[in-house]
Parts: C-alpha cells; structure tokens; sequence
C-alpha cells in the first residue's frame, strides 16, 4: 500500500525559491512568482544572490517585526494572503530558539518559515476488537485550510507564548472536549518535518505527536466549531483513508507514525517515515547556497 502524504512532504523544488534570510541566517522560502509582489518594499527586502534578506538596517525584533507586518497587511489587501488568524508566530527555525521576528499566522507560508504543531493520535482499545480503533475528526468546511478533510483527534499549530504540551492541552479541549487533566496523560510519540510546496506558498512545519489511550465509552464534542464531525475507525480503515489522500499530510503522518512505533507498517513504508525525521529546511537551502 502506497501513501501519497510521504512524497507530499517533501514536495519542494529549492529552485523554484528564493531562500529568505534575516542576517545569515536563512528562515523560510519565497516563491520567486512572488517576488514581483514585493516592489516597493526596498527599504524592507534587498533581493540578491543569496536571496530575500531582510533589511540589516532592521538591526531588533520590534523593528523586524513592524517592518514585516507592514508588507503583510499590504498583501492580505491584495489577496495574497487570506485566511487571516490574528494568532501571531515567532520567526525561528528551531522550537528553543530566541525569535528574530513575529508575524501573523496566516503569513507564514508566503515567507516559508519553520511554524509547529502539536497533534494527537486518540485510541480505543476495544476487548472484543482485534485491533485498537483511532478517533479520526473531520474538518470543518469553513477552515481556512484542508476544509472537510478528516483529520486526528487533536491537531494544532503552536503559536508564539504556548509550550508544546500547553498547546496539545489547549486543542483538546478546543477540538475533541477532552479535559485538561485526561489530555494530560498524553505520551509523547515521534517528530516529523514537513516541507512541501502548497498553494499558499511552502508549509515548512515540525509535527509534535502524541498518543492518548481513551476509555470506550469517551465521545469526542467540539467545542469551537472546526470539526464538522468525529469517527472511531479501525486501524485497517484509517490505513486506506491515508493511502486515498482523504486525510490531510499532516494528520496522515501522526497516523503512521502511531502505526510504525506499534509495527503496523511494511518496512519500506518505515524506512520513508524515518527520513521525515530530518530536519530539510536548512538542508535544501545550503544547497541551494553552495
């Protein structure tokens, strides 16, 4: 069996890119179809050989930071970035380190930089059931992105002032009503990367998983109106939904990874899964670079 999310997540040509640095340090990715769309911000960018770099004279965070959002809000009028959040993200490319700047959101794929999330893999182990069952949601049709493709149980990006597991216990709720102190018996499964041309621009995105073990007889309720729906699938069945592209990149990778750690996965399927572990958004644009 097949699974198009593997070579989705690495669906990323470099030179179709521009590598986007502040200082000498690259941080995301620009379309160059894009680049037109940033005439008139000199005094921001300077396009070069290396690059997009952000102005130097931008020399902290705040002035990076107003400078940014001001290209922003000039393209969200224009249409080139919708979906709008009013969530703020930290420009870094590791989770620990210090910001070099914020930005909205809904900006992060045009500028390709490293964003994060947390999801959740929620499974019933059934006694009269030869395998355990996973809770799979189905997303809302009014999301921004993937609208009404299914999903985990818990699935959320993590914005700038929220820990890895303050965001996991936050989405619990939001997402599934699982109460903090059950969401807090979560353990932690494996890390992926993805970096994968989108329409939007590039979704460069490090994946937190966990799995939660739930009783039989816990029933998902949304609590924020983005999940149309929740179903209990067998593991058999969730493989299928993964290997028609039914569910998103994202989800589909924390549902192999669950399946891998508890050897549900042929080995070639394992070996693909393992290279995810890498880290490529620096690693395409040193090559890039050379």
């Amino acid at each position: 069996m097949r699974f198009p999310c593997l070579t989705a997540a690495r669906r990323f040509e470099p030179s179709r890119h521009l590598p986007f640095l502040i200082g000498e340090t690259q941080v995301g990715w620009i379309r160059r179809t894009d680049l037109p769309l940033l005439a008139g911000s000199e005094s921001v960018f300077h396009i070069g050989p290396r690059g997009v770099e952000l102005s130097r004279a931008l020399t902290s965070v705040d002035a990076r930071s107003r400078a940014l959002g001001g290209v922003i809000d000039a393209l969200a009028a224009r249409g080139r970035i919708t979906g709008w959040r009013n969530e703020i993200y930290a420009v870094r490319n590791r989770f620990d380190d210090p910001p070099l700047a914020f930005i909205e959101r809904a900006a992060s794929r045009f500028f390709g930089t490293q964003t994060f999330a947390a999801h959740l893999n929620g499974i019933v182990r059934l006694a009269d059931a030869q395998a355990p069952q996973m809770w799979i949601a189905r997303r809302s049709l009014s999301k921004a992105t993937d609208p009404g493709m299914l999903d985990n149980l818990v699935g959320g990006g993590i914005g700038w002032g929220y820990g890895v597991e303050q965001t996991l216990y936050k989405e619990c709720w939001e997402e599934s009503g699982l109460p903090e102190d059950l969401a807090r018996r979560a353990v932690r499964g494996g890390t992926l990367h993805v970096l994968q041309e989108i329409e939007e621009g590039t979704q460069a995105e490090q994946l937190f998983i966990f799995d939660l073990d739930l009783d039989a007889d816990f029933v998902p309720r949304n609590q924020d109106g983005e999940v149309a729906d929740h179903r209990l699938a067998g593991i058999a069945q969730v493989r299928e939904w993964i290997a028609d592209a039914r569910m998103t990149v994202d989800a589909s990778l924390a549902a192999l990874d669950w399946m891998d750690r508890h050897e549900a996965l042929d080995a070639g399927t394992r070996a693909e899964l393992a290279g995810l572990a890498t880290f490529p958004l620096m690693e395409a644009g040193e090559q890039l670079l050379r």
